[in-house]
């Protein structure tokens, strides 16, 4: 089973979303496109947040540029919906803020004897499509949590306070209040 690289491996960015460029048509794209890991983008009652019934808004920011593996974001988004279903019952709104549309690309190296003569080094490596990652930059919102009284805010600030460990950046989270 392949395993995913550390998330370090992507911390800086580096890159920005692009396609080989090739004197054959063929070689120009990306032949396949990993499938999507991130299923939601928003959860809860969108309606009360359309028409303003929330009273607090909390935002989780990136501190830094970074690209964000879709697997990362899925795993927070399901551990914030999971408990905010439980502890905030239906009077939340969550919302994924950043989008992994830049296809993550691995050349792969063989190792042992012989292998020298077998590979061609990182002459021409493209690399093979491994995963998505959005490329966040220093202070955008990743997360968005609205909900209506204050006890559910101090829930739901500790909720994104546990999620930062899941985050390969620093982080800060925003909080706002409607009157």
């Amino acid at each position: 089973m392949a395993t995913l690289r550390k998330a370090s491996s992507y911390t800086k960015m580096k890159a920005r979303p692009y396609t080989r460029v090739s004197k054959v048509k063929a070689k120009s794209y990306i032949k396949t496109v990993p499938p999507k890991k991130l299923v939601k983008m928003r959860m809860g009652k969108l309606n009360l947040y359309e028409q303003g019934q929330f009273k607090f808004i909390l935002k989780l920011i990136s501190k830094e540029n970074v690209q964000l593996r879709d697997n990362a974001l899925e795993a927070a988004r399901q551990f914030l919906n999971n408990k905010l279903e439980k502890l905030a019952k239906d009077s939340f709104y969550l919302e994924v803020k950043v989008v992994p549309h830049h296809i993550l690309r691995e050349n792969k190296m063989l190792t042992g004897a012989g292998s020298d003569r077998m590979q061609t080094g990182m002459q021409l490596s493209f690399g093979k499509t491994i995963g998505r990652a959005a490329l966040v930059k220093e202070n955008q919102e990743l997360f968005l949590i609205a909900v209506g009284n204050e006890k559910n805010m101090k829930i739901s600030q500790n909720l994104l306070q546990k999620i930062k460990a899941k985050l390969p950046c620093s982080t800060k989270i925003v909080m706002s209040r409607k009157n």
